[in-house]
């Protein structure tokens, strides 16, 4: 079986970043045999799917390649009953589309297997199912390095139920860098520079150009990632990527967050918590554009989450969901753009789920999610009509002061190989938020 050892010294906070990322709604068909695969929920009933390293929920879903490290799958089904859930997994180019391998060239083992660790939800208002994998298994594991997308179905892999990426590295290159306010002076109040060096120590690359394929991630977006960077300068096996303006990222603002760990109280930004016929609804308080606010350093988590209740013990099976209403005030309808949640609680994603619906009553924008118990971070993120970037800046403002963490993936085509092998993570930090 594939072993994983440790590689604390290049996880990120970030959860997915890159893996986490886009998601489908629930309303997508499954995706085409050249599609990009995302995170993916088919099926309505299923809530809270996490992906993280054995051992540190807050970790993305990266294995080191011949190691003993595990990934932990933990998801809900809001049916409440059992089902005869079974995962299987495909390997990925850089770009996220299904490699041309065949399933032996890239699973060890058998090429699906059994999900059978689940428990009922205990004394909740809303009753579930909560499963938990621990991957690799005995019986499958990812074989090479790469991007690969987590199956789960129940009974034959046509009835999908929901998808998750996670990629496994070979670490033969050695990344250095740092985050820096930006160098051009009309940009450095507002934008974040990323520069950094590639070794190549462990692996030989005959021309950086054309085999290697680097991007850069902020946080857990994808739609502003800054890919297929080409280095600067070559020499020996040092690859030099420290640019001016190619490699600039908008600093943004410190993200929003509310705290429904418990129900029994209000919390920071929690304007008041209703039960009605056995269900919860959280109201936030109010919020309103920070775009020409004065920067303030408020501690978040980058977009995360954090499932926990403290009103009981057992968070995996005793924490309630909650429907949680968001309202973002706004004197006029925007016409030019859709506004959207964004962060990992809405899978970093621009669908209808977490598009927020203008209110001509109460003059602003309204969303309802339903979530589990726990910390979330988030933002309000404009998406302009047929551009697939959002702005962050329109409501939230633009601040090189911002924490933010960045994540540089290191692709490699291997001349001889048929895949793209994934052979260098780190990650990089702006700033340390006290």
């Amino acid at each position: 079986m594939l072993k994983i050892k440790s590689l604390n010294h290049i996880y990120i906070i970030t959860f997915f970043v890159f893996v986490s990322a886009l998601a489908f709604s629930q309303q997508d068909s499954i995706p085409a045999k050249d599609s990009v695969m995302t995170n993916k929920t088919v099926r309505q009933n299923i809530k809270t799917v996490l992906l993280f390293r054995d051992g540190w929920d807050m970790s993305p879903p990266l294995l080191l390649y011949n190691s003993d490290e595990h990934l932990k799958l933990e998801f809900d089904d809001l049916e409440g009953d059992t089902k005869n859930y079974m995962f299987t997994i495909q390997h990925c180019d850089k770009n996220w589309k299904p490699s041309d391998l065949n399933q032996f060239e890239y699973i060890e083992g058998y090429y699906d297997d059994f999900i059978t660790d689940f428990e009922y939800s205990f004394n909740t208002s809303r009753q579930y199912t909560h499963y938990e994998l621990v991957f690799p298994t005995e019986n499958l594991g990812p074989k090479i390095s790469g991007n690969y997308i987590l199956k789960v179905f129940v009974d034959e892999p046509d009835s999908l139920y929901f998808t998750r990426r996670f990629m496994v590295v070979e670490q033969r290159v050695d990344i250095t860098g740092d985050v820096k306010d930006a160098t051009e002076i009309a940009e450095r109040n507002h934008k974040q520079e990323v520069d950094f060096e590639i070794k190549a120590t462990r692996v030989r690359i005959g021309n950086p150009y054309t085999d290697l394929y680097v991007i850069v991630t902020q946080n857990g977006r994808l739609d502003n990632a800054i890919e297929n960077i080409q280095p600067k300068m070559v020499v020996g096996d040092k690859l030099n990527y420290d640019y001016d303006k190619e490699i600039t990222f908008d600093g943004g603002n410190q993200f929003r967050s509310f705290d429904i760990k418990s129900l029994r109280y209000n919390t920071d930004y929690i304007d008041h918590i209703e039960k009605n016929y056995g269900e919860y609804d959280v109201y936030l308080k109010p919020d309103e554009s920070r775009s020409y606010k004065v920067f303030k350093t408020i501690p978040d988590i980058n977009g995360k989450l954090k499932i926990k209740t403290e009103d009981e013990r057992n968070t995996a099976i005793e924490a309630e969901y909650v429907y949680v209403h968001f309202f973002l005030k706004y004197n006029i309808p925007l016409v030019d753009g859709d506004v959207f949640i964004l962060g990992e609680l809405t899978d970093w994603s621009y669908k209808d789920y977490n598009k927020m619906n203008y209110d001509y009553k109460s003059k602003g924008y309204t969303k309802t999610l339903l979530l589990k118990q726990g910390y979330y971070n988030y933002m309000y993120v404009l998406l302009p009509h047929n551009n697939p970037v959002g702005e962050v800046s329109f409501f939230e403002g633009n601040h090189s002061e911002t924490g933010n963490e960045y994540t540089i993936w290191v692709y490699y085509h291997d001349p001889g190989k048929d895949y793209d092998e994934l052979i260098g993570v780190t990650h990089l930090s702006s700033r340390e938020i006290e």
